[in-house]
């Protein structure tokens, strides 16, 4: 009932930061209406993709970068929340939660899984919108797309745990952020299939293939049209776990960058 209670109140909170930043949401929802409507229409011209099996239900180059805008949603709100965990261990509050009478791993779950709700809402509210300007998407398919993204959703985000918890200060936070989003998904298969990033580069394709991010974007690719992409499923779960033990072993107190600085 305890541990209910810490995860309910950290729910909570992180509810009511996100509605007091509304501005959040409209960005959140911005950027991804870009790259949707206006780099689109230049990759399908560049690119000239007609999208070729396992994706035979894909008809248009937009409904075929919809869900990696989905995964990009995940991967800038996981970085997002992990800055607010660097503000909070800044201001005292977050050595005051990890202080709780409760296991460590449970309370940063806690805020895993706040941030990671946080994105669900927002990749619906962008699934809508793309369904409301004719982007021709299966309505069923956030529905079986939601455990996908929520499985990826807390592997981005404990990969943005993980960061904070290396990161001692504030500012330096956001350059260690660039560092990691632009190359994650630029070197992923959001915005074009791999076959054709073989084509330029076998190099890179490779690069593509081993990126946790290209894993979680097909996942929620064929998970979109209710299909199961297993090996996607098991690399990004095995991502999930190796980034959460990480951000568990960062934040004790006793090695972690949490400790007292002396």
């Amino acid at each position: 009932m305890i541990w209910l209670t810490a995860l309910m109140a950290i729910l909570h909170r992180e509810a009511l930061r996100f509605l007091g930043q509304r501005g959040r949401l409209i960005a959140a929802l911005v950027r991804p209406l870009v790259w949707l409507f206006i780099f689109a229409a230049g990759f399908r011209a560049a690119l000239g993709l007609s999208i070729t099996p396992p994706y035979q239900t894909y008809i248009t180059y937009d409904t075929y970068i919809v869900p990696g805008l989905m995964g990009m949603i995940c991967l800038f709100n996981g970085m997002q929340s992990s800055l607010s965990l660097v503000y909070d261990r800044e201001m005292g509050s977050m050595r005051l939660l990890l202080t709780a009478p409760l296991p460590r791993w449970w309370l940063l779950f806690a805020k895993l899984l706040a941030g990671t709700l946080v994105s669900l809402l927002q990749c619906a509210a962008f699934w809508a919108i793309a369904l409301g300007f004719g982007v021709k998407l299966p309505v069923w398919g956030l529905l079986t797309a939601l455990p996908a993204l929520l499985l990826s959703g807390l592997m981005l985000g404990a990969l943005g745990l993980l960061l904070s918890s290396l990161v001692r200060q504030l500012e330096n936070f956001a350059g260690v952020m660039n560092f990691v989003i632009f190359p994650m998904f630029f070197l992923s298969s959001a915005l074009y299939p791999l076959w054709k990033m073989a084509e330029a580069s076998p190099l890179l394709a490779r690069a593509c293939a081993i990126n946790p991010f290209t894993q979680a974007v097909e996942l929620i690719r064929f998970a979109a049209y209710g299909q199961l992409n297993a090996a996607a499923l098991g690399w990004t779960a095995l991502a999930l776990a190796v980034f959460a033990a990480g951000a568990i072993w960062g934040y004790d107190p006793a090695r972690g960058q949490i400790r007292s600085r002396k």
